[in-house]
């Protein structure tokens, strides 16, 4: 059955392909737009298994080898690690364990990172940064609207849970998404003068928090106290921002019920959760793997025979249930190596433009951006240790962002210390 949901998307997807034929960058933000928000699952007719990202692709990637802009990938540390860890995925993948459910799966994930690659190569200007970021914060901040929506018209009673089929499907992946999303509203919000949008993205910024806590994720609690503290430290304001924080966590907290304050209270104790020890068996499974195989076990090791032969209890098969030892038991020692290099170089040229912008006024809004950037990575971080997100997407996008400011910045700083000798 047709809905107007579906004809909209459709009609969204076809009217935005000549703009993408015009600049490749145009292409990039759909994909972005289709692959964060999966507007199509919204809907209840041929639109939620259409091929949109696909055709957006095909189009964005002809737009790219067709037109006259630049087609190189940035010269940056954070680009070289992620090609040497995709390099290494397809180098582990030959030694899989499962080789054909392995194979199946590096092909999903090498077209998230070849679109993850094409973001680098066409995100050059602050207006092209700019609209990612409003894109990203659109996509995520309607479900963080929903669901805080959602949570407060039923007190919290229930669960949260993302779009169906996708990245954030599940109560614990959409807050994660959330609280990477909060920081970089709060770029956006510090960046505009209309005071009707500063006080939108005040609104979804609260919707988004209690989406997260609606979850009733508790890596998400963990994820979202970093967040918080990580942009209060960056922040100006620090008393002003240490005041609202001090009043309304308490009230957040309070509004939730007594099942959900159970449940975050199972943090403590979680030896008594057998949901917590099932990660645990499947973090030893990893480590004992990735000890016995140089390249790891390749994709798709979730299996009761790996569990047999490396997990101390072998009957409790479990995924991942965490981006550090995914990448451990996936990839072995040198994929888990790679992947915190890259974080790690995304983190210190955060830093560095957040240090050598500061006092360029030309220069504040990627000073404002690395800041929040590096809010939500630390987020991530945390939440992340809890979820097997190692292939999604948004945290990828961000480091494009990354690269391309610290570009920018050194270009506005060869170009005033040019201007002095002169």
């Amino acid at each position: 059955m047709t809905s107007m949901r579906d004809i909209l998307v459709t009609l969204i997807v076809f009217a935005s392909l000549p703009l993408i034929l015009n600049k490749p960058v145009n292409g990039v933000l759909m994909w972005i737009w289709i692959s964060v928000m999966n507007p199509h699952t919204q809907s209840w007719g041929f639109a939620a298994t259409f091929p949109f990202a696909q055709i957006i692709a095909v189009v964005t990637l002809f737009s790219l080898v067709t037109s006259r802009s630049a087609k190189t990938l940035p010269a940056s540390g954070i680009t070289f690690t992620l090609l040497a860890m995709l390099l290494w995925m397809n180098v582990t993948t030959l030694f899989a364990i499962y080789p054909d459910a392995s194979f199946t799966q590096l092909s999903k994930v090498m077209k998230i990172m070849l679109m993850s690659l094409v973001t680098m190569v066409v995100i050059r200007s602050r207006e092209d940064v700019h609209r990612m970021i409003w894109v990203l914060v659109v996509s995520l901040g309607f479900y963080g609207v929903k669901g805080g929506i959602f949570t407060v018209r039923e007190g919290g009673n229930y669960r949260v849970w993302g779009p169906n089929g996708t990245f954030i499907g599940g109560n614990n992946e959409i807050a994660l998404a959330l609280i990477i999303a909060i920081p970089l509203m709060r770029y956006l919000q510090l960046s505009t003068d209309s005071r009707w949008i500063r006080r939108g993205l005040s609104v979804t910024m609260l919707l988004s928090a209690m989406a997260a806590l609606g979850s009733y994720s508790r890596g998400a609690l963990l994820a979202i106290a970093a967040m918080l503290a990580l942009m209060w430290f960056k922040s100006h304001k620090k008393m002003v921002g240490g005041v609202l924080i001090t009043l309304c966590a308490p009230l957040a907290l309070l509004f939730m019920p007594e099942r959900w304050a159970e449940r975050m209270d199972s943090i403590a104790n979680y030896e008594a959760d057998s949901s917590a020890m099932g990660r645990i068996n499947a973090w030893h499974m990893a480590y004992n793997l990735a000890k016995d195989r140089l390249f790891g076990g390749g994709f798709e090791i979730s299996e009761p025979y790996v569990f047999y032969l490396y997990a101390p209890d072998p009957n409790a098969v479990h995924a991942a249930h965490s981006i550090y030892f995914q990448a451990l038991g996936e990839h072995g020692f040198i994929g888990l190596a790679l992947y915190l290099l890259l974080g790690a170089l995304t983190w210190r040229s955060a830093a560095w433009i957040a240090r050598n912008g500061r006092d360029d006024p030309e220069l504040l809004w990627a000073c404002s951006l690395a800041r929040m950037i590096q809010a939500s990575l630390i987020g991530f971080a945390v939440g992340g240790a809890f979820l097997s997100l190692l292939y999604f997407d948004v945290p990828y996008y961000l480091m494009a962002a990354v690269v391309a400011m610290r570009a920018l910045t050194e270009q506005r700083l060869a170009a005033r210390t040019t201007g002095r000798s002169s």
